[in-house]
């Protein structure tokens, strides 16, 4: 009986610290992408992506602009020195847009270039770069 209790008892204590160790994520808060000129990318993302940007605290102004994205920010970092090697394949964010019809024209009014394709499974996509080589996809909700 005692043997069968301590087994009983190693399980128990197992299960509750694995239980205990758990990351439990729960949503997703922002991205933060290095810039090399904050005032050009900041430009840019309100303007062109018409991002609504939110406060900043004054202790980092200087060298971070903030945007809001649905319940998600973008944060733009400034000072970046590293070269970015992005492609529609590898490293992009990805954003939901009301209609990709009235988005790409306009792109096409403003005359900021753009990639378009057709998803494997029916989604039209498009791909554009922000001053810096970040690639954003721009796509509509089925």
């Amino acid at each position: 009986m005692k043997k069968y209790f301590s087994i009983f008892l190693f399980l128990w204590c197992t299960t509750w610290l694995i239980g205990q160790g758990k990351i439990d994520i729960i949503d997703h808060n922002h991205v933060a992408l290095q810039v090399k000129d904050l005032q050009v990318a900041a430009k840019f993302y309100a303007e062109i992506l018409q991002l609504e940007s939110i406060p900043v605290p004054e202790n980092l102004k200087a060298i971070r602009a903030w945007f809001k994205v649905g319940d998600y920010q973008i944060h733009l970092l400034d000072n970046r020195v590293e070269p970015l090697h992005d492609d529609r394949n590898g490293r992009h964010i990805a954003l939901f847009v009301k209609s990709i019809d009235s988005a790409a024209k306009y792109l096409d009014q403003i005359g900021v270039k753009y990639h378009s394709q057709v998803r494997f499974d029916g989604v039209r996509q498009l791909y554009l770069a922000d001053p810096d080589g970040h690639l954003i996809e721009l796509n509509q909700k089925s």
